[in-house]
């Protein structure tokens, strides 16, 4: 059974660092892609970064693009997120997904964590 766990968030200052972590099961990284994902409070969900099964291409959305860097660990099965230079806007619960990389574009995946709580504040 597929499933993913997140970890990592808490609270950060502005300008703070932090890494998520999404530990999958069920599956390898080489099978199906994995992304990021976060909604904050009254907005809709919207997708951060991912990472393709097939050749490790990266994506990011461009309010991170040079912030945020996605990777991951084959042996460990585990994707992270490495967040920099956080801002307020980056407030959001952060859920990993996974499914086919379609599927991660069109914030259509199959397969979601629960998420985990990301506040940015002083």
């Amino acid at each position: 059974q597929v499933q993913l766990v997140e970890s990592g968030g808490g609270l950060v200052q502005p300008g703070g660092s932090l890494r998520l972590s999404c530990a999958a099961s069920g599956f390898t990284l080489d099978y199906y892609t994995i992304g990021w994902f976060r909604q904050a409070p009254g907005k809709e969900r919207e997708g951060v970064s991912c990472i393709s099964s097939s050749d490790g291409s990266t994506y990011y959305a461009d309010s991170v693009k040079g912030r945020f860097t996605i990777s991951r660990d084959n042996v460990k099965n585990t994707v992270y997120l490495q967040m920099n230079s956080l801002k307020p806007e980056d407030t959001a619960v952060y859920y990993c997904a996974t499914g086919p990389l379609r599927t991660i574009l069109s914030n259509t995946a199959p397969y979601w964590g629960r998420g985990t709580q990301v506040t940015v504040s002083s």
